[in-house]
């Protein structure tokens, strides 16, 4: 069993996986960044029922939420070279990680804007008309009356996609990027013990999970107090 895995080497590889976490985080804050501007958009087409817009919009978010992210991935390294080559732009000398940031940025797009789109509609009608009665255009009731309450109502959501956005950059590693998972792979090409550094991944994902839900749960407290 010594041979096959190896407790001690949980604590030397530690500190070497662990020095690719930040490349981990910058997936993370990027694409959910990315992905919650482009999902208000999305949302926004559904909301106001944007003409073939809308449609689109529907096709996309069921493709995105629809397929594995590994393949979605390999789609946009593979095809939106060819696909933008058509257009006579040529991006084949770019860095992996730029088509890795796009692929998680379309995927958190898709998602988030059904957290938005729900949030928004989950709010009472009969609060929006309520603000017209009173004088309030329809960005005034959209920034005073809608999105505070629309916030409140996505903020678990938001905090549950989050840590699954941290969860899935474990698939970065497919096209050549030196994440914690790429050092994994790395480590266990020269070493052959691979199990050592996925013991270590599964520690730090489940430390920062819990750490994420932790602040989450207690920020989603501070909100119901100040609404109160």
């Amino acid at each position: 069993m010594g041979k096959l895995f190896d407790i001690r080497l949980v604590f030397e590889y530690a500190p070497i996986i662990l020095s690719k976490f930040h490349m981990t985080l910058l997936i993370v804050l990027i694409s959910v960044a990315a992905g919650t501007l482009l999902g208000l958009i999305i949302a926004a087409l559904r909301i106001h029922k944007v003409p073939i817009f809308q449609q689109a919009a529907i096709i996309y978010v069921s493709f995105m939420r629809g397929t594995p992210i590994i393949i979605q991935l390999f789609i946009v390294y593979y095809g939106l070279p060819l696909f933008l080559n058509l257009l006579d732009i040529n991006i084949n000398r770019w860095d992996a990680l730029y088509f890795v940031l796009v692929t998680y940025s379309l995927n958190n797009a898709a998602f988030m804007s059904e957290i938005i789109r729900s949030a928004i509609v989950s709010v009472p009608a009969g609060q929006t008309e309520a603000a017209y009665s009173i004088g309030l255009n329809r960005w005034q009731t959209l920034m005073r009356i809608v999105l505070p309450q629309a916030v409140f109502i996505a903020f678990p959501s938001f905090g549950t996609r989050l840590i699954n956005a941290l969860e899935s950059t474990s698939l970065a590693f497919t096209l050549g990027i030196i994440d914690m998972m790429g050092q994994v792979e790395a480590i266990g090409s020269r070493t052959y013990h691979v199990l050592e550094g996925y013991t270590v991944v599964a520690a730090v994902f489940v430390v920062i999970s819990l750490l994420m839900e932790k602040g989450f749960s207690l920020a989603e407290k501070r909100f119901i107090l100040g609404r109160r």
